[in-house]
């Protein structure tokens, strides 16, 4: 006669827990995450479309959780915790270039076999990454037009809008360093984009050519570039991406597709940490 295992009293107290206790799937609410996957086409493709942006926003949305963070810890002159959130940051752009690899396995004919589906849909239209744009201090006013049909995000994206980005908090950091930064960069209207000015370009330098004296803002220099650099990268594997799905008709949404991705690739969040390169 063969005798049943008997079961883990460990393991049984743990069943017996989850039918009082919150279980791992109501932690993550996972019945809501998994039921957004609404393909309108019968084509099994859109899985794997829907899923690489829906994840793409959710890492998108843990930048923005880190970015507010390391803009309000850079404000309070608490560097050390601002570094590890950039570094975060970093890390999870990663992610998100990644995934490029893996949406790039969805080949122009399949594509088309669903693209009507989407209508008006882009990820032009996606919001997260404008906040992102934002906190870097990228900022066109034409943009906020783009999510009017919303009222509860347009008043969102305008109140981020109207937050002063990570460069700017990360030149006044320099100013209190004792480092001389023209005062009509340290009261510039941080709804307009930033444009490079010698004052801030002189500070950098200094902090470059005595890393000992400097050591926190340099680190907080090198996290930036970090930062512009993976998003770069991501910016062109996207363009690549599209490039080798669509080419270059126009994008869903009505976009320019790949000419506007490779224009904005040409656009530098941090000019001056990109210049002292050359005058080091």
């Amino acid at each position: 006669m063969v005798k049943k295992d008997r079961q883990d009293p460990t393991e049984a107290s743990i069943h017996t827990d989850f039918k009082n206790n919150m279980t791992y799937g109501e932690y993550l609410s996972l019945d809501k995450i998994l039921a957004g996957q609404n393909r309108l086409s019968d084509h099994h493709d859109e899985m794997l479309f829907i899923i690489i942006h829906q994840v793409s926003e959710l890492w998108m949305k843990l930048i923005l959780h880190e970015l507010k963070g390391a803009i309000e810890a850079i404000e309070n002159d608490e560097l050390s915790t601002a570094f590890k959130m950039l570094a975060r940051v970093s890390k999870t752009q990663t992610q998100i270039i990644q995934a490029w690899d893996v949406l790039s396995t969805l080949t122009p004919s399949e594509y088309m076999q669903f693209r009507d589906s989407l209508g008006q849909a882009s990820g032009f239209q996606s919001y997260q990454y404008r906040m992102i744009e934002f906190a870097l201090g990228y900022k066109t006013p034409h943009v906020l037009k783009i999510y009017e049909k919303d009222k509860d995000l347009h008043e969102e994206l305008k109140e981020a809008y109207q937050e002063p980005g990570i460069y700017d908090v990360a030149i006044k950091a320099l100013s209190r360093a004792g480092l001389p930064i023209d005062k009509e960069v340290l009261d510039r209207d941080v709804t307009e984009t930033y444009r490079k000015n010698d004052s801030v370009m002189q500070a950098w330098l200094t902090v470059y050519r005595n890393v000992e004296s400097y050591w926190d803002l340099y680190e907080l220099a090198e996290k930036l570039v970090d930062i512009e650099d993976w998003l770069q990268q991501w910016r062109f594997r996207h363009m690549k991406t599209v490039e080798r799905i669509i080419g270059f008709k126009q994008g869903t949404g009505g976009s320019s597709g790949v000419g506007y991705l490779k224009k904005v690739l040409d656009h530098r969040f941090f000019p001056e940490l990109w210049d002292i390169r050359t005058e080091l």
